[in-house]
């Protein structure tokens, strides 16, 4: 009996010896059927696990299941899970394709196209900062967004005083007038109120920016012949939010912000307040202030009504004061009687509400309002200039979002009043403007490969009548690696006296706008990218490239002339136009990022037969940034930015220079510690071109095209409560 009984349990072992099985595992990518090493195979039953070899290959032995489940994972790629049905004694072989997980930003909703798809799904051309990338940048200038903007390809902020820092956007080489700043979709930075407003803008409350290049008429009007910078605020989450940023600079800069958001239920509540000062400051030898004496407070309350899942209401307000004074660095300083100054004074109140209410699972009624105060004092030696602009923004939409449809249709009424404290008869510049305008715009998914964006907006001006808009884009998605963008649309620009070329004269003698003279700037514009993407080194290493091909030409431009000590704009017969290509590349690799850009730009006057360079545009510049990150530990970056000689308003060029910076950031749980040095290089205008003429306590200021506070370090703390 004990024979029998061994003899039977020989012959079980053996039998479940033959059912086992090998199975045969080659991991590959599925975009560029390359094999992927290190990546983790599971087998269950059994909890067997191994990584593939070099080849992509991993061999599992002795399997006794008929039915396996495998997962496999890697870092960089899309987790994949298949189910295997195995007959005894087999030998089988599978291949698995991994596809390569989308870049983070690919899933950013963009809210100025007012669209629900994705930012890759969109056929406009939209760039965005946001996240990381935005919290470095306010590392380096946590006071305001010029360093966030300035550093992107194509976008120049001109400073257009040389003592109070004055400065205005520039995209594609056209004047800083032709470029639209929103807040949460608000016109809130436009003619008068315009040339501070970046100085007045922190970016701590801001959850991401964005960009649009060229044409943007249909949804948001006329004035973005070429782009529109719209900064888009924090909302309240279901966590409790606090952040308070302090920040200090070895030019006697002191920066401190902070953050509240938090949801209670049916109710939402952000606040941020912020106060920025710096004392009067400039290099070693040098007689007028590179950064002036300043000191400013904001705040900014936004609550939320949350009536039920388909009915909110957001209330906001936002105050600043600011009190700016700049010039010769004695006299600011109380060491000498008398010298040249440069005095601004303003105070900002503006107020937003927004009120949407989804109709059906697809349908979305948007009602809307802003009203926008802004008052501002110049004083010079003998000279004073006040003014108070009152705006309002009233806008209505109805958006149905489909499936391979979207429409987005509306009606808004803009308003703006400007009065000026009375000096010389003459020179009152009061005016009123009203603008209507109805728009409807359809986004059009026709398949996978092709999506169409079509727009019409109609718009009547006070004063200029009648203005038809129209505009398209189109997205071609060759496969997961290649897509392309092309659009163009119109535009047009009231005509206004608050310019980059009265700006620097501090609108002295510069006579009111009169209509018999002056029209409407219109303008068309084009542009056209390409997008690579993919990865590579199986997997480890990142790369995308962006190229981008414009055009803008602007009919019947807006002229600055000079009679004497007067001055007149007028329309000119003519045009202005803007032509250039943009590229952006990014590689990756584990922990570094590198990011290069390169911007060629030819922007010319065409007026009165001859043709002419436009002042303060470097034909070519490149900006590069080398990024090291350990996640939530190490912060680092190198960054250069070489920016051509540029024409001047005098007839000369400026010369070209460099500027490098370098950040390094150490994070902890609740807090993280930075330091920046910024423009190590010390590349500045007074070291190496003047920045006036005649007297000092008479100057006549030049272009100001490179930076006049040279090598400035900051550094602070951030802290998460």
């Amino acid at each position: 009996m004990t024979r029998i009984l061994a003899l039977a349990i020989s012959m079980f072992i053996y039998c479940a010896s033959c059912a086992q099985s090998t199975l045969t595992v080659k991991v590959i990518n599925a975009q560029s059927n390359s094999p992927i090493s290190n990546a983790n195979v599971l087998i269950q039953p059994g909890n067997l696990a191994n990584v593939t070899d070099s080849n992509g290959i991993v061999i599992f032995k002795s399997i006794t299941a008929t039915n396996v489940n495998l997962e496999v994972s890697h870092i960089g790629f899309v987790t994949s899970s298949q189910s295997i049905s195995l007959q005894p004694n087999d030998n089988f072989i599978s291949t698995i394709s991994l596809e390569p997980q989308e870049e983070e930003e690919e899933e950013v909703f963009i809210q100025s196209t007012r669209s629900t798809r994705t930012i890759r799904d969109i056929p406009t051309r939209v760039e965005f900062i946001a996240g990381e990338e935005l919290d470095e940048k306010a590392n380096m200038k946590p006071g305001d967004i010029r360093m966030v903007l300035t550093e992107s390809t194509g976008i120049q902020t001109q400073q257009t005083s040389a003592t109070s820092g004055n400065s205005s956007i520039r995209i594609q080489g056209l004047d800083g007038r032709y470029t639209q700043v929103l807040k949460d979709g608000f016109p809130l930075y436009a003619g008068f109120s315009g040339g501070l407003g970046l100085l007045q803008t922190p970016p701590l409350d801001l959850k991401q920016i964005e960009v649009i290049k060229g044409s943007a008429s249909t949804l948001f009007g006329g004035g973005a012949i070429a782009g529109l910078v719209n900064l888009i605020s924090k909302t309240p989450g279901e966590e409790r939010e606090i952040k308070f940023h302090l920040d200090f600079t070895s030019a006697g800069g002191i920066n401190s912000s902070g953050f509240y958001g938090e949801k209670y239920g049916k109710t939402g509540l952000t606040v941020f307040a912020s106060r920025n000062s710096n004392t009067v400051y400039a290099p070693d030898g040098v007689i007028f202030s590179a950064i002036p004496k300043f000191e400013r407070y904001t705040i900014n309350p936004r609550f939320f009504v949350y009536f039920n899942d388909r009915t909110t209401l957001t209330i906001g307000t936002n105050f600043t004061t600011e009190e700016r004074l700049g010039g010769d660095i004695d006299f600011i300083k109380e060491k000498k009687p008398s010298g040249f100054f440069e005095k601004n004074e303003s105070d900002r109140i503006s107020t937003q509400v927004n009120f949407e209410h989804r109709l059906s699972n697809k349908a979305y009624l948007t009602v809307r309002n802003s009203y926008n105060f802004f008052k501002r004092g110049i004083e010079l030696p003998g000279y004073v200039f006040q003014g108070r602009q009152h705006g309002t923004f009233t806008e209505a939409t109805y958006a149905l979002h489909g499936k391979r449809h979207e429409w987005i249709g509306g009606l808004n009424l803009v308003t703006d009043h400007f009065s000026e404290t009375e000096i010389l008869p003459q020179q009152v510049r009061n005016y009123d403007r009203i603008t209507t305008g109805a728009f409807i715009q359809n986004n059009w998914r026709v398949n996978e490969k092709f999506a169409l964006e079509s727009g019409l907006r109609a718009d009547h001006v006070r004063d200029h009548g009648l203005v038809v808009l129209p505009r398209v884009s189109a997205l071609f998605t060759f496969s997961n690696e290649w897509s392309s963008r092309v659009g163009g649309g119109l535009g047009y620009k009231t005509p206004t006296i608050f310019t980059e070329e009265s700006e620097r004269i501090y609108y002295r003698n510069v006579n009111a706008i009169n209509d018999d003279y002056v029209n409407l700037e219109k303008s068309y514009g084009l542009n056209a990218d390409i997008n690579y993407k993919t990865r590579f080194g199986d997997g480890d290493w990142s790369f995308s490239i962006n190229h981008l091909f414009f055009y803008t030409r602007i009919n019947d431009p807006l002229v600055l002339e000079s009679n004497g000590p007067v001055y007149q704009f007028v329309t000119h017969e003519g045009h202005m136009d803007s032509k250039g290509m943009e590229t952006n590349a990014k590689l990756g690799y584990g922990d570094f990022k590198l990011f290069l850009g390169y911007t060629f730009t030819k922007a010319y006057m065409h007026v009165d037969g001859s043709k002419m360079e436009n002042f303060l545009t470097p034909r070519h510049r490149i900006n590069s940034v080398l990024l090291y990150e350990v996640e939530e530990k190490w912060k680092a970056g190198l960054e250069a930015y070489y920016f051509d000689d540029q024409r001047l308003s005098d007839g000369m060029n400026g010369r070209s220079y460099w500027i490098m910076g370098f950040m390094v950031e150490r994070l902890w749980e609740k807090f993280s510690l930075y330091i920046n040095f910024e423009n190590f290089l010390d590349s500045r205008q007074t070291r190496f071109d003047s920045i006036y003429t005649g007297s000092l306590s008479n100057p006549v200021f030049r272009d100001i095209y490179a930076p006049v506070d040279g090598f400035v370090v900051n550094g602070g703390i951030k802290l998460f409560l």
